[in-house]
């Protein structure tokens, strides 16, 4: 299953390097695109399940890894919950 790193640019200008297991997350994220965090949030969460759910299908079990990130994007995601009009941009897309 071909994997994936994804590299965004939170509203503080720093950046984290993400991990998906399975290239689904180009069906949720572009390259170059800004999104609001709520919106945001909804496309990770359902593209790190999607690709988790591969996963599942695949070997039988969910990925923890997968997990593992959206837990870690949600965590930071929260820092910026309160901020109006934040933006989550995304960098780069790496298979």
């Amino acid at each position: 299953m071909p994997e994936l790193s994804f590299r965004l640019r939170w509203p503080d200008e720093t950046e984290t390097l993400n991990y998906s297991p399975s290239t689904i997350v180009t069906h949720y994220l572009a390259p170059g695109n800004t999104y609001e965090i709520g919106d945001f949030m909804q496309r990770a969460r359902r593209a790190l399940h999607a690709a988790s759910a591969r996963v599942e299908q695949k070997y039988g079990h969910p990925c923890s890894r997968a997990q593992a990130t959206l837990e870690s994007i949600e965590h930071r995601a929260s820092q910026f919950a309160e901020r109006h009009g934040a933006m989550v941009t995304v960098m780069e897309l790496n298979p």
